[in-house]
């Protein structure tokens, strides 16, 4: 079905961010580098594990169940991710969002303290099947779009804003940039789009869910449904307001580059489902645990020093999945007692077990100012363990593996792809998934990836 757009705005041309709209709605395949596409398909990769492993959540269920009943497929349709239900491209958007956010182990950024893949590829997939895109090498070219949309965006929010907001509100942002890309908009729609994805977008406030974890998390299923929503609103002729973190001169510095720096190889990569401010004391304890091949059963007591945002993770006894993701001692406590944190210590029964609420429950945290000050560019810990035979053990000053300066590997990461969708999915379709993946921007149909990832595990 043909979409009618608006008339093109004869002064679009003049507006400020009209270089954005050009990068978005004019880049092709040959104006990606080939290290930013292999990147791509890295970090889909592994958004698709925990896709998989997300969708053995309540919160991924709830969030399909809403999305079918509430959001019914209209004139256009999508499955959801790893659903294989038809909903509206708006409804896929936020129940693939919520799906990966429901296990937490996904990519970010620094700077953005936030995550732009789960928002950006649940509404990419959504869009491709809704309006049919069929081109590999279009997908990937229209990912590294969005990456780079995205962390800009929100880098220019935390600079622009006073309180510290959800990766949703700015998530918003670069998904609408994705569907007027895809919706084949002019400059002048694209404008609006990201207008109305900036106005409407989820901008709520994270350390609300950070001192009370619940399911709302990092917003990033709204910011998605928001950002696809306003694409095909600006498409109908609805305008918005100006995008500021688009188009205000203060953060113009962050656009001029565009083309130029590939912000795609800034994001890090999360070796456990849990908060990223976690990280760095269970990375911690990882390493003491290994260099002395010490069990929990010898430490005392555990004494972890961190940064204010890490020590507001303050749940130690979790009673749900997002509790436990959203605990610093909790998952500490894992890998002392279990040496690895794994999704399915953060689920069901696991939460219950004795011997990991003991540990957590011995352990203290406290603040330095030094990696206060370090925060955000670092996040760093340092732990001591305090054993029953009086010896300490103290860590060296440590930041959690996989941040952009030092890289992963690429087979742990494909690693991490298998344990996390294997039990979900299977060992041989996550094989197949990992292959189409990893062949992207052959030249190959979009088909295969899309019937493989929207399908019912």
């Amino acid at each position: 079905m043909m979409r009618v757009l608006p008339t093109p705005d004869e002064g679009a041309s003049n507006r400020p961010g009209n270089a954005v709209a050009s990068f978005v709605l004019d880049s092709t395949w040959s104006d990606i580098p080939a290290s930013a596409c292999e990147a791509a398909r890295l970090w889909l990769l592994d958004l698709l594990g925990v896709a998989a492993s997300g969708s053995t959540t309540e919160l991924s269920r709830i969030a399909r169940r809403h999305a079918a009943e509430h959001f019914g497929a209209g004139s256009r349709s999508a499955r959801m991710l790893f659903d294989s239900r038809p909903v509206s491209p708006q409804g896929a958007a936020l129940a693939g969002a919520m799906t990966v956010d429901a296990m937490d182990g996904h990519d970010g950024h620094k700077l953005t303290k936030g995550h732009v893949g789960c928002g950006v590829v649940p509404a990419l997939l959504a869009l491709a099947e809704a309006e049919g895109m069929t081109c590999d090498r279009e997908f990937l070219t229209a990912m590294v779009i969005g990456y780079e949309i995205g962390t800009r965006a929100g880098i220019a929010l935390h600079r622009t804003a006073s309180d510290y907001h959800t990766s949703g509100a700015w998530v918003a942002v670069a998904c609408a940039a994705l569907g007027a890309r895809v919706l084949r908009a002019d400059s002048a729609t694209f404008h609006e789009a990201i207008g109305i994805a900036e106005y409407h977008g989820p901008r709520s406030q994270m350390m609300r869910c950070i001192d009370h974890p619940t399911m709302v998390k990092d917003g990033s299923g709204w910011g998605a449904m928001a950002g696809v929503s306003a694409a095909y609103l600006a498409a109908d002729g609805f305008t918005g307001a100006p995008a500021l973190t688009v188009t205000d001169a203060s953060v113009s510095d962050l656009w001029d580059d565009l083309g130029c720096v590939w912000r795609i190889h800034e994001q890090y990569y999360k070796a456990f489902p849990v908060c990223r401010w976690a990280q760095p004391a269970v990375q911690s304890i990882l390493d003491l645990r290994e260099r002395y091949g010490i069990s929990n059963r010898e430490v005392d007591r555990v004494e972890i020093v961190t940064f204010h945002e890490s020590r507001r993770l303050a749940t130690v006894c979790p009673r749900t999945t997002e509790e436990a993701q959203y605990s610093t001692t909790y998952p500490a406590a894992i890998a002392l007692v279990r040496g690895r944190v794994e999704p399915e210590d953060l689920v069901g029964a696991a939460l219950s077990d004795p011997e990991v609420l003991a540990v957590a429950q011995r352990m203290v945290i406290t603040e330095s100012g030094d990696f206060n000050a370090a925060f955000p560019a670092r996040r760093l810990a340092r732990v001591v363990l305090h054993l029953v035979d009086g010896t300490e053990l103290c860590s060296t000053d440590t930041e959690a593996r996989g941040d952009p300066e030092t890289g992963i590997a690429s087979a742990e990461l494909r690693d991490k792809f298998h344990r996390y969708s294997d039990p979900v999915i299977g060992t041989e379709s996550a094989r197949r998934i990992e292959e189409v993946v990893l062949a992207l921007g052959s030249g190959q149909s979009l088909g295969q990836l899309l019937n493989d990832v929207l399908a019912r595990p």
